[in-house]
């Protein structure tokens, strides 16, 4: 079947058979564009800032004469899957520490956890401990929300270089860090090893955007009918994560500092870039419903996602699953956005508490922990001393993937400011691609209109508040 008829053939018809129809992109194009889709894939706002919870300046706190409390709470969503794992770390300190801390399940993902701690400013419901999402912690930052945590580490004597480097610093503002990286990612190539064969390609992720663009050509002949040589999300809180690394493999970022930079040249190639791979002649990528499961299924023969769910690829999959680096463009240099979450303490708690948590945290994240949970999950060890530790040693002779992941970590860079720093920043830009992925509009008639509410919003929810 040539490409061009399997568009056709991907509009949509309705299903005969009773079964919940979940549209695909080409459904969504045949339904009316983005406005369908709006409703379909728009996430929640998620917290505001400012008001009565606004920052304000905190004395540090002279550790030496702190006792830590003996109960705190630790507020999860249990990324990977990790209730029981969570749980288990909990048991080990109590026994080592004699401290206790409440798990406390406080939403099904990042967003649920930030609405409910802001929700629960200024009552008895404030956690010592909770989950600091990449794009979540700068919102609970300007409202004066979380402690910075260097100070205490410094007491404790944790070795905070020994943690990955992008990863500390992705929890920097002004000198101080204010969460430690817990459950961290990175996007990860992955790609289907039997559909790579029977394609004829080497055993190895493109060098680039343009090569998996060239090689799509052959990947069309072995992929199913409903199927793509490539699959990625492009919800909130993944778009313009795995966007910023095509934008700086093609020389653009998406601000430097605050200042928005999506009016430069290479940020308008980079945007049409996307247009055209979703909706151009040459179009090569797609989306569904649960792009994962797709990918697992042999439906995609690429997938553009976590190295997070790199386990879950393994174990699901029928076919030997290949990881491979993300795509380079044009502009060589470090091309990898960071992502995940970290664990901040609450600002609001006493001294003793807050001892309590950052011991809590410093156990949490320590070598032999982190080299636990990324065996267990797939999530990057946080620490540089776990890398090359015996746990993970075993883990990348038996899993050679789990080897790609971790090597990529010397590609990875801070992500642009505008995007996690700004309130809404990223379903600012998220809605703006999907104009370019599900509409297939110039990045000349989107980015601007972007940049003008990316600008508003930092005006009217950050530079007031710093």
């Amino acid at each position: 079947m040539s490409k061009n008829s399997r568009r056709s053939s991907r509009l949509w018809t309705p299903p005969d058979d009773g079964r919940l129809w979940q549209p695909s992109r080409r459904n969504v194009l045949a339904l009316g564009g983005v406005a369908a889709a709006s409703g379909l894939l728009a996430a929640c706002a998620g917290p505001s800032v400012g008001g009565d919870t606004g920052r304000e300046e905190h004395e540090e706190t002279e550790w030496d004469g702190v006792e830590p409390a003996e109960r705190i709470t630790w507020w999860s969503n249990h990324p990977g899957n990790t209730l029981e794992w969570e749980q288990s770390v909990i048991d080990a300190f109590t026994a080592e520490h004699g401290i206790e801390v409440d798990l406390v399940t406080a939403g099904a993902n990042y967003d649920e956890i930030a609405q409910r701690f802001q929700a629960a400013a200024g009552t008895d419901e404030v956690p010592e401990l909770v989950g600091a999402s990449d794009v979540w912690w700068f919102r609970y930052f300007v409202n004066g929300q979380i402690l910075p945590i260097d100070g205490v580490f410094e007491h404790l004597g944790v070795d905070i270089g020994d943690y990955v480097e992008t990863f500390w610093e992705d929890y920097a503002y002004e000198g101080q860090h204010y969460a430690a990286p817990y459950a961290r990612s990175t996007p990860l190539f992955y790609y289907n090893t039997e559909l790579w064969e029977q394609a004829g390609l080497p055993d190895r992720g493109p060098e680039t955007w343009a090569e998996l663009q060239e090689w799509s050509e052959a990947l069309w002949d072995v992929v199913p009918s409903n199927g793509a040589p490539m699959g990625t999300g492009i919800g909130p809180s993944w778009a313009a994560w795995w966007y910023s690394n095509l934008s700086w493999g093609m020389g653009a970022q998406m601000s430097e500092e605050w200042e928005v930079t999506l009016d430069t040249e290479e940020s308008l190639a980079a945007g049409n870039f996307v247009r055209d791979m979703f909706t151009g002649d040459d179009y090569f990528a797609d989306f569904g419903s649960d792009t994962n499961a797709d990918f697992q299924s042999g439906v995609f023969a690429s997938l553009i996602g976590s190295t997070g769910s790199l386990t879950a690829h393994l174990e699901a999959a029928d076919f030997e699953v290949g990881a491979a680096f993300l795509p380079g463009g044009p502009v060589d240099g470090p091309n990898v956005p960071t992502g995940g979450t970290g664990v901040a303490i609450a600002s609001e708690r006493t001294p003793e508490q807050q001892l309590a948590a950052a011991m809590f945290l410093a156990f949490l994240t320590d070598a032999d922990n982190t080299a636990a949970y990324s065996s267990e999950t797939g999530y990057m060890p946080v620490r540089t001393s776990a890398i090359e530790g015996e746990t993970m040693a075993a883990l990348y002779e038996e899993t050679p993937q789990f080897r790609t992941s971790v090597d990529q970590l010397e590609r990875t860079r801070t992500q642009d400011w505008v995007r996690v720093f700004t309130p809404g920043g990223d379903q600012i830009i998220t809605d703006g691609m999907e104009q370019l992925i599900l509409e297939g509009a110039n990045a000349e008639d989107v980015w601007p209109t972007v940049t003008r509410q990316l600008e508003r919003a930092y005006e009217e929810n950050v530079e007031p508040y710093l």
